[in-house]
């Protein structure tokens, strides 16, 4: 059989993960005669015998004095080539003989760039064990034009003191000369494409979001790795950390925080044109800033309710996807639910803010939906007297068991400011007569003690 001379690329296997055009059946090994392999140049062999997966082929090549770190004219190396195939132990062997972790093709393709489009997870974590980087973010632009306006060049952002703040997923920076939120993206997006839709999702919403009782969006970094969300850095702290040291909160100031938060809710709900829900209302997503009001933070997990006006899980959510004390139940059981999702967990909110502690707080987290699913609602515990004016009534209301009969937040921002001017209206009452009282006994000191009173000269009539 003639033996005809052999081109340095390597055509064979899965091909670079950014190369232009891929040829059909590309990610299928290709197979050639004893006879030609034998023929072919050792350093294409390299790259063959890597396809194959052949450790000792290998050694024995390297072990002739074959390059290791070769490249066809593509730019491909055998390292590439394993990386591709998903062989972790070739990748293994030939990073111990020498070779380059993270070498780029003519397309800029590296092999991590290759293993994470092939999703070769043991090829993955071995390369990131060596040092190889990411070569981009899964949401890089190829056209500088493309790149969104909300952009930060991840090098204005000053780690340096920085400190976890909230679920430990937000830690604090500086930018621009201000204290920053920054929330990271997980080492797992590049393989995890459920990340990185949420991800997108996130920004999607923030960009439409401008109110002042929801935390505010600044800014992204998507097109450097790892990528981050920019928002408002409120120093005070979260609801649930407030609600740890101060407990049960006096009527007035828990009617003031639930307004707050309702006004939020309502913003996003009220969306146009597409309502937006949040999905994960709880105290450790609600935020204080220096006034004394709450913010609505956290949309990792909301999302946007198209025209059906109802949606859908396509799994059941679990407790590590929001905190279960606060879910309605329709979430939990994998039903359809629409924006009185968010109505319920508010009214959890709003009872702990009175009670001083969290909904079913004796029992373990995963068993509260459960409860919940069974038609059972946390105890009022709290004296009758803090549950007036209709308090009750509306937590009752927002927590019914049939979403449809539950308020919209514009309807419970209504009955929440007849509720708080009811209270005021009250607390100013209790502090007038003690005025009146006190300027009455002033006016009899002076009385008593003004000279011209004791001889009758004084002109004061009563």
């Amino acid at each position: 059989m003639e033996v005809k001379t052999t081109v340095a690329r390597f055509p064979l296997g899965r091909q670079s993960s950014l190369a232009p055009e891929r040829e059909k059946g590309s990610e299928e090994r290709g197979e050639v005669e004893e006879d030609v392999v034998e023929a072919i140049n050792p350093t294409v062999k390299l790259m063959y015998l890597a396809n194959e997966g052949d450790l000792q082929g290998i050694e024995e090549l390297l072990d002739d004095g074959t390059d290791v770190n070769f490249s066809d004219i593509d730019g491909r190396t055998a390292v590439h080539v394993a990386a591709c195939q998903g062989h972790a132990d070739v990748v293994e062997l030939l990073l111990r003989r020498g070779a380059d972790v993270d070498p780029k093709d003519r397309w800029g393709s590296t092999p991590l760039a290759d293993a994470i489009y092939y999703k070769n997870q043991d090829v993955i974590k071995l390369l990131e064990k060596h040092g190889a980087k990411p070569l981009m973010a899964p949401m890089h632009v190829q056209n500088a034009r493309e790149v969104p306006e909300y952009e930060i060049n991840s090098n204005e952002l000053d780690f340096s003191g920085s400190v976890d703040i909230t679920k430990g997923t937000f830690r604090t920076a500086i930018w621009r000369g201000i204290q920053v939120a920054v929330k990271k993206l997980g080492e797992d997006v590049f393989t995890n494409e459920d990340t990185v839709r949420a991800f997108r999702d996130e920004l999607a919403l923030l960009q439409k979001i401008r109110h002042p009782n929801v935390v505010q969006f600044l800014g992204a970094v998507t097109q450097s790795t790892p990528m981050m969300i920019v928002t408002e850095y409120l120093p005070k702290g979260d609801l649930r950390a407030f609600l740890k040291i101060k407990g049960a909160l006096k009527p007035t100031l828990a009617i003031k925080f639930a307004l707050d938060i309702a006004r939020g809710m309502n913003y996003l709900h009220e969306n146009k044109p597409e309502a937006i829900i949040h999905l994960d209302l709880e105290p450790s997503n609600i935020l204080r800033d220096d006034s004394g009001h709450l913010k609505v933070a956290d949309f990792g997990l909301s999302k946007l309710l198209k025209v059906a006006k109802t949606a859908k899980e396509d799994r059941p959510v679990m407790c590590q996807d929001a905190s279960c004390r606060y879910v309605a139940p329709e979430v939990i059981l994998n039903e359809e639910y629409d924006t009185k999702v968010d109505v319920f967990s508010f009214a959890l909110i709003l009872q702990e803010m009175i009670e001083g502690c969290p909904p079913f707080s004796t029992k373990p987290e995963n068993e509260v939906p459960k409860v919940y699913a069974a038609k059972q609602r946390p105890p009022f515990r709290a004296p009758q007297k803090l549950y007036s004016h209709g308090i009750k009534e509306l937590i009752e209301d927002c927590w019914n068991e049939k979403p449809s009969k539950r308020p919209t937040f514009r309807q419970i921002i209504d009955r929440l400011s007849v509720i708080y001017n009811h209270l005021v209206h009250k607390s100013r009452w209790k502090v007038r007569p003690l005025i009146c009282f006190q300027n009455l006994e002033a006016m009899f000191k002076k009385d008593h003690s003004d000279p011209s009173s004791r001889d009758g000269s004084s002109s004061r009539s009563i």
